[in-house]
């Protein structure tokens, strides 16, 4: 026993593996991405503060979604605050994930996340490692998905780290509900004492360290939000059978809409901005959009409730 957790505890697998938790970056849940990146870049070497900082990567380079401006490297210790078009809310289920660029299912380099609802009082995800501490892992070194747990990082390029915000809704200072900021951190991963950063209980986390180059440390790649608060102060629920959007992807502008009842269809971008508004008949609607290619979000109300859908345009 460690801690109060039996040594042979297991968190989930990697990307692909039965119970993962990993969420593919094209996933439709993502209805949106963080716009707005802050850094505190750390040192190639937390023991060496002659190694410099770290240096790829920009604060662009976290912003949108995955997979499509590059990383933004954190080096030891360093920390990227998130902003978003609108703030995160706690839904049913995980409510945004982090992404890395970790090539291998076993090379993780690992952070803490925390959110906050003002900018200044962040708390911090309940982060868990069950990873051996007697041996240094190296710059090079592997680490076992099922031994991590609350740590962004921990699948590989593709896969989102989900997180769901109701695990902190005893957490005083922040609404749950209105969170405009994510905070990445990055795990130290030395065992040296002076150096090391620990888990939720006190446990020293064993990640690749050192990592003496531009690119140390954690390799931030994108934020997206899976649950957000809607604009235009519309609570849009969890989605109900309430309609039926295809094609997705949508081709050539055309897109169908079969639904159960009457009620009104509402196309909005990325940062949230009304596109188009139509009037929908029971049964089966076909709608010709001339929009630019890329992600959108349908929202439809009928008799109140309010169905969502991640749509593509191509």
């Amino acid at each position: 026993m460690l801690f109060g957790l039996p040594t042979w505890a297991q968190f989930a697998p990697a990307a692909g593996k039965p119970g993962s938790t990993a969420l593919k970056h094209d996933s439709g849940c993502f209805i949106n991405w963080a716009s707005v990146c802050r850094v505190e870049r750390g040192y190639r070497d937390i023991s060496k503060p002659d190694s410099g900082f770290v240096t790829a990567g920009t604060e662009l380079s976290a912003t949108g979604p995955a997979l499509q401006n590059g990383v933004l490297s954190l080096g030891d210790g360093g920390r990227a605050v998130l902003e978003f078009p609108s703030p995160i809310v706690d839904g049913t289920g995980w409510d945004f994930a982090v992404f890395e660029n970790t090539f291998l299912d076993t090379f993780l380099e690992l952070a803490f996340v925390e959110v906050s609802t003002d900018g200044k009082r962040f708390v911090r995800f309940p982060a868990s490692s069950l990873s051996d501490t007697q041996t240094q892992t190296g710059a090079f070194g592997y680490t076992r998905p099922e031994k991590v747990n609350n740590l962004a990082g921990k699948y590989i390029s593709g896969y989102g780290t989900p997180f769901d915000l109701g695990e902190l809704k005893d957490s005083a200072g922040i609404d749950i509900d209105n969170i405009r900021f994510v905070r990445v951190v990055d795990v130290v991963g030395s065992l040296n004492d002076k150096y090391a950063t620990r888990d939720a209980v006190g446990r020293k986390i064993n990640d690749p360290w050192p990592t003496r180059f531009a690119s140390g440390g954690f390799d931030l790649d994108a934020v997206g939000v899976i649950h957000q608060k809607w604009p235009l102060g519309v609570d849009v629920k969890e989605q109900k059978d309430g309609g039926l959007v295809y094609p997705n992807p949508v081709e050539n502008g055309i897109m169908n809409v079969q639904s159960a009842e009457q009620g009104l269809l509402f196309l909005y971008d990325l940062s949230g901005r009304e596109i188009a508004q139509f009037n929908i008949q029971k049964g089966k609607n076909r709608l010709d959009l001339s929009i630019p290619t890329g992600m959108y979000f349908v929202v439809m109300e009928c008799n109140s409730v309010f169905y969502k859908k991640t749509v593509v345009f191509r």
